[in-house]
């Protein structure tokens, strides 16, 4: 897993590496290789999620990084107080002084950088990460939605509902996350 992230930070990993990986796939299913199979199905999704996080934007690696910080556990309250945090630290202040004078900048002594960092340029505003997840929770939702229709004690049903109740927890972990930059206090 190490090396995957490491070739994905290099730009090493593109859709040709996985194309390798699928028709690879493609042969273990038919020589009936189970084991090459089920391993080179987890590689091909650990390639293909390295790409897809190499090619989000910045809002999106943040939401995915404070979704990964969830532990699974009980503890919604300890987790939304670590995301606070992250936000805190990652969107710049609001303050009328902050926006008007860069960071550096002592107003009292009036010394200090005078411009922005060109680290600036890429700085991840709270707005914009605001709009984008609620956005994607539109769209999540409308997906959601429509696929409501399991009933049953079959396997496929019971199945089906426990990854409905899996993408409402997403869901509403997610909305969590965006009332938490809604109400964004420093």
């Amino acid at each position: 897993m190490q090396k995957i992230e490491e070739a994905a930070e290099k730009g090493e990993l593109d859709e040709l590496v996985l194309l390798i990986i699928w028709n690879r796939l493609d042969l273990a299913r038919r020589d009936d290789e189970k084991d090459a199979v089920r391993s080179l199905d987890l590689l091909y999704r650990r390639v293909e999620t390295e790409i897809l996080k190499r090619e989000a934007t910045p809002a999106m690696r943040l939401l995915n990084d404070l979704l990964n910080m969830h532990d699974g556990g009980l503890d919604n309250e300890g987790w939304l107080k670590a995301c606070k945090k992250r936000m805190v630290d990652t969107f710049p202040r609001e303050d009328p002084f902050s926006i008007l004078v860069p960071a550096g900048f002592d107003i009292d002594t009036h010394q200090g950088p005078l411009r922005p960092s060109l680290e600036a340029d890429d700085m991840l505003l709270r707005i914009d990460f605001v709009r984008e997840v609620d956005e994607l929770l539109k769209e999540v939702r409308s997906e959601y939605t429509e696929s409501l229709e399991a009933q049953g004690f079959d396997p496929e049903s019971v199945a089906s509902r426990l990854k409905q109740q899996e993408k409402q927890r997403a869901i509403h972990q997610v909305e969590s996350l965006l009332d938490l930059a809604i109400n964004l206090v420093w």
